[in-house]
C-alpha cells in the first residue's frame, strides 16, 4: 500500500483529537486562569494544585494514568480511548494555557481598572468591558503556539491504541523493510507539518492583532 494512502487512514483521528482537545484545553484555561485570580483561597489553591500537577508531570504518564491506572485503582471500566486522549491532552495544555490567561489579565494596566471603578462599574463590568477584551488580544499568540503544541501532542495517543497518523505509520513500518522506515517517518513528518501550516498562519495573524491595541 502507498505510504500516503496508509497514513491518510489516521488523519481523521488526529484531526478530531486536535479539535476536541484544543477546545477542551481553552475551556480549562479560562476556568483555571480566572479561578487563580479568585479572592477565595480554597478555589485559588485548589486550581493551583491542578495547574502544577499537570504542568509538572509528563503527558505520556497522564495518558497511561487515565487509561490504565485509574480503572485499576478504582475498579471501573476504562473510558473509550478517544475520550481519554481528549481529556488528558485537554487537561495538560489547559494547565499551561491557564497561566497565559492569568498573566494576560494581570498585564492590563491597573490604572484602567481604577478608571472603570471611578465610573461606577461593577467588578463584572470592569472585567467584561475593560480588562478582558485587552487580555484576550494578548493571549491570542500564545493560544496559537499552544495549539500547534497540541497538534504535536496528539501523536502520543497512538500509545493507547488510537489509530492516528503515527499509529498507521508504525503499523506500516512493522511490515516494511528497514530502508522503508525512514521514508515512512519522513512522510508522517510532512503530514504533521501540513496540518500545522494553517495554525502557523493563524498564529502570525494573532500576533498582528495582539500588537494593535492594548491601552496603557
Amino acid at each position: 500500500m502507498d505510504i500516503s494512502e496508509k497514513l491518510l487512514q489516521g488523519i481523521g483521528v488526529t484531526f478530531t483529537i486536535l479539535l476536541a482537545s484544543a477546545l477542551f484545553s481553552y475551556l480549562m484555561a479560562f476556568i483555571a486562569g480566572l479561578c487563580r485570580l479568585s479572592d477565595n483561597v480554597i478555589i485559588r489553591k485548589g486550581t493551583g494544585f491542578y495547574v502544577e500537577v499537570f504542568r509538572g508531570t509528563s503527558l505520556i504518564v497522564q495518558l497511561f494514568w487515565f487509561y490504565y491506572a485509574l480503572p485499576m485503582l478504582f475498579g471501573f471500566n476504562s473510558l473509550d480511548n478517544w475520550w481519554i486522549g481528549v481529556i488528558a491532552i485537554g487537561l495538560n495544555y489547559g494547565a499551561y494555557l491557564s497561566e497565559v490567561v492569568r498573566s494576560s489579565i494581570l498585564a492590563v494596566s491597573k490604572g484602567q481598572s481604577e478608571a472603570a471603578t471611578a465610573l461606577n462599574m461593577s467588578r463584572f463590568q470592569r472585567m467584561r468591558l475593560v480588562i478582558f477584551p485587552q487580555a484576550v488580544r494578548m493571549m491570542l499568540p500564545e493560544f496559537g503556539n499552544y495549539t500547534i503544541q497540541i497538534l504535536k501532542g496528539t501523536s502520543l495517543v497512538s500509545l493507547i491504541g488510537l489509530q492516528d497518523i503515527l499509529y498507521h505509520g508504525e503499523s506500516l513500518r512493522n511490515v516494511s523493510s528497514m530502508e522503508m522506515g525512514g521514508l515512512i517517518y519522513f512522510v508522517a513528518l510532512i503530514f504533521y507539518f501540513v496540518l500545522a501550516l494553517p495554525l502557523i498562519f493563524f498564529t502570525r495573524k494573532a500576533e498582528k492583532i495582539a500588537k494593535k491595541g492594548v491601552a496603557n
